[in-house]
């Protein structure tokens, strides 16, 4: 028993050290050498090319704070930015949606790295390289599956204090909790944007943070979020 112990343990320690190498190589690599094993190819955005909310609309309050916003419909695992957060299931195994299309763009190497993390629980983080995705990182999520409030509050507050201890400066937010897992698609928004206004109160946090963007695909939630936006930015 002790020997099939350090067995999975040398087996381990081996996976570890190969993800640390593939992360290392692509993290260190110059950008326009990793570009070219983006899944993307050349359709790749960067965060200069994401209009923030004041350049979407005339703001005449909280205009600062308006700067550090983006609203984008499009595909989040062509963003290339410092994180993008994946709305996972509780195993940190591939799903559908916006969970497969990101681990299908960074590759075979992601899922295995999830695999050594031991899952998550629903309001927590985990965060892992982002290998072939433009994204430096992804931050995965488990939303709530019985509805609490709380808990995709605890999402958002959990992925903002891994920006926090990893310094990341970027980060794209797909729509945690909504589809299968069944969390009201309004309430979401709410729930997305208070809280990182939220966060976003403090002085450190407003320094460091460059950009929160929200990344949706329906025309639905592109609307809430722009009326969201529009009354917390204008009279």
């Amino acid at each position: 028993l002790e020997a099939v112990k350090i067995s999975k343990h040398i087996s381990f320690v081996r996976k570890m050290a190969h993800y640390s190498a593939v992360s290392e190589q692509f993290l260190n690599m110059p950008l326009a050498e990793k570009r070219k094993f983006y899944a993307c190819g050349n359709s790749f955005v960067t965060l200069e090319n994401i209009p923030t909310v004041d350049k979407m609309f005339h703001c005449d309050r909280n205009v600062e704070l308006a700067k550090k916003f983006s609203l984008w419909q499009g595909d989040i695992t062509s963003l290339e930015i410092n994180a993008i957060v994946n709305a996972a299931n509780s195993a940190l195994r591939v799903g559908g949606g916006v969970d497969g299309a990101i681990h299908r763009a960074a590759g075979k190497e992601l899922s295995k790295e999830t695999a050594t993390l031991g899952g998550c629980a629903p309001g927590c983080a985990k965060i892992t390289h982002g290998y072939r995705l433009p994204a430096k990182y992804v931050i995965h999520t488990v939303g709530p599956t019985d509805g609490n409030p709380e808990t995709l509050k605890s999402c958002y507050r959990n992925c903002f204090d891994i920006c926090n201890k990893k310094a990341l400066k970027s980060i794209a937010f797909p729509c945690v909790g909504t589809g299968i897992y069944g969390f009201p698609n309004d309430k979401a928004c709410e729930i997305a944007v208070t809280t990182a206004l939220e966060w976003l109160k403090t002085t450190e946090n407003m320094e460091t943070m460059n950009r929160i963007i929200f990344c949706v695909f329906l025309d639905l939630d592109k609307n809430l979020y722009m009326e969201k936006l529009k009354e917390i930015f204008t009279s």
